[in-house]
């Protein structure tokens, strides 16, 4: 297989509407990767613009230097996940007086949980990435993190 037959861009699927736990794992990053998110202020904006964009639920998440993992789960109404996307980054980028597309990366990456183990897997593997990025010597020790809306795990076990 050649470079050029390589998917150049994430391919973003709906969410499974007969699975009853759609789960979403997103990766976010800034553009070109910009060390521009661990602060107080891009934190507090993230906080009110995931409560504010009310239609997705975030669950777990952790803010790092330049991309945010976090969990996120439907809650009301029929927006996409794109749509939800666009929103909370724009009215991120907005509080915190940046200029539009500059802050983050045009892509995320998502997938959606299948078991719930993964939800817990996932989540461990995310709460120990400043630690392996020598950023603290405990993943507790790390401030851009936590968990707006507890995201229950429904369906086969």
């Amino acid at each position: 297989m050649n470079a050029s037959s390589y998917r150049k861009r994430p391919a973003h699927w709906p969410p499974d509407p007969n699975h009853p736990s759609p789960l979403i794992f997103i990766t976010c990053c800034t553009k070109d990767r910009r060390r521009r998110l661990h602060r107080d202020a891009v934190h507090d904006a993230l906080c009110k613009a995931w409560q504010t964009a009310d239609t997705w639920l975030v669950g777990r998440y952790m803010v790092m230097p330049d991309h945010i993992h976090l969990f996120c789960a439907p809650n009301v109404g029929d927006i996409s996940l794109g749509k939800w996307m666009a929103f909370w980054r724009s009215m991120t980028t907005r509080s915190l007086g940046e200029i539009s597309g500059e802050l983050w990366q045009r892509e995320y990456w998502d997938r959606q949980l299948r078991r719930e183990d993964s939800y817990a897997d996932k989540w461990e593997y995310v709460r120990n990435n400043p630690v392996r990025a020598g950023l603290v010597a405990t993943s507790d020790d790390w401030l851009f993190q936590g968990e707006l809306n507890r995201l229950e795990w429904i369906g086969d076990s």
